[in-house]
């Protein structure tokens, strides 16, 4: 897939843990979205990445954006794991996967010589306007919060 950085992100709307659709469109004309994909609630590598996001929460708000997790988890999975880790944001369920692949984040997977289709860890940062002004795909989780968070300084601060 080609890169989505300054097109319009694709239109989504989503299940969150509650039930509740969430879509692109609730945050257009007002706030940043961070939208990030990871392949599994409760596993090392997403625990790590959900908690660096939870403990830069504050100062992605403080920037006017919002952080949204997305993985083909159930509503119930999503709940247990927020609740676990007290995560301040929505994770949100993409049970098949079409929203993954409108972003191009549906890959085959190989792991212990087996391949499978699934999620390959990405965030795209997305403005007001709703344009991608930023992708990072095969995302390796140590260091990536503050990636992200940088970047999106930066964009604003460029603004200003």
């Amino acid at each position: 897939m080609e890169k989505l950085e300054g097109m319009p992100a694709p239109e989504f709307q989503l299940p969150d843990e509650k039930g509740n659709l969430v879509s692109l469109q609730d945050f257009a004309g007002e706030m940043y979205v961070v939208l990030y994909f990871y392949p599994k609630d409760a596993t090392p590598g997403c625990t790590t990445q959900a908690c660096d996001f939870r403990d830069a929460h504050g100062d992605f708000s403080n920037l006017n954006a919002v952080i949204l997790g997305v993985s083909p988890d159930s509503e119930a999975s999503h709940e247990k794991f927020i609740e676990k880790q007290g995560l301040p944001f929505s994770l949100l369920v993409d049970a098949d996967h079409t929203v993954a692949e409108k972003y191009g984040v549906w890959k085959l997977k190989k792991n212990f010589g087996k391949e499978y289709m699934g999620i390959e860890r990405s965030t795209f940062l997305i403005d007001p306007t709703g344009t991608v002004v930023k992708e990072w795909r095969k995302v390796s989780v140590k260091g990536h919060i503050q990636e992200v968070f940088t970047s999106l300084d930066q964009l604003i601060n460029a603004k200003n």
